[in-house]
């Protein structure tokens, strides 16, 4: 796997993950973005250490930051717990939200035994409080799947399938969601759904500057707007 580097420095490293493949390794043996960034490291150091910042879905794309070493694993684990990091992505989503922002905050319980979650209640002692918020960039009529809509989706909290369950059950899904969009699940062609790690935020371990990177998608139904 040739790794897109965004960028590199004695502390950080930062990639664009394709949909599809694994952040760390799992049951399926398959390549995984950590698993090759060692490798890569590997041919430049004789000991390389990397720590994993912020863990994307597998169907999920976009960016993903490193750490290079324990003192930067250490701070950037911290500003994460903290959530003093700044996570943006882009999804489409089938119809269009009423409002054209809005705060979404559900109670989330993860259902372990197929890999799911759903929105539950506050008195539920299995279910995390979940916050995002969304902006509207725009909608599109088209003639198989009806209106689509691009949302701009800033993160609170990090919890399992969050965004995707969130808008599925505001009556908004993402589109592609072979999970949690009733439309896709009846399909029997596999699809991923259209959701991208847009930009990720950080102040920078060693220089305490506020550090931003970003990634732009390229694939279907994304290439139908105008990001």
């Amino acid at each position: 796997m040739k790794l897109n580097i965004i960028y590199e420095d004695k502390h950080v490293l930062c990639l664009v993950k394709p949909q599809g493949v694994p952040s760390q390794s799992d049951k399926t043996n398959d390549d995984d973005m950590m698993s090759e960034a060692l490798k890569y490291l590997s041919g430049k150091e004789a000991k390389p250490y990397l720590g994993l910042i912020q863990r994307l879905d597998r169907p999920v794309g976009g960016v993903m930051v490193y750490a290079k070493n324990e003192f930067a694993n250490k701070e950037l684990s911290r500003q994460v717990q903290m959530r003093q990091t700044r996570k943006e992505y882009l999804a489409v989503v089938c119809g269009r939200p009423e409002n054209e922002t809005a705060v979404l905050e559900d109670y989330l319980k993860k259902l372990r035994t197929i890999n799911m979650s759903k929105v539950t209640t506050a008195d539920d002692r299995q279910g995390k409080a979940a916050k995002l918020e969304y902006e509207v960039l725009g909608s599109i009529e088209t003639e198989e799947y009806g209106v689509l809509s691009l949302l701009k989706i800033k993160l609170y909290t990090g919890r399992h399938h969050q965004i995707r369950v969130q808008l599925s059950n505001a009556g908004i899904p993402i589109w592609g969601d072979n999970k949690y969009n009733k439309v896709f699940v009846k399909k029997k062609e596999f699809t991923l759904p259209a959701l991208w790690s847009h930009k990720f935020g950080f102040r920078h371990p060693k220089t305490k500057e506020y550090t931003e990177f970003m990634s732009v998608p390229s694939s279907f139904p994304f290439t139908l707007f105008n990001i």
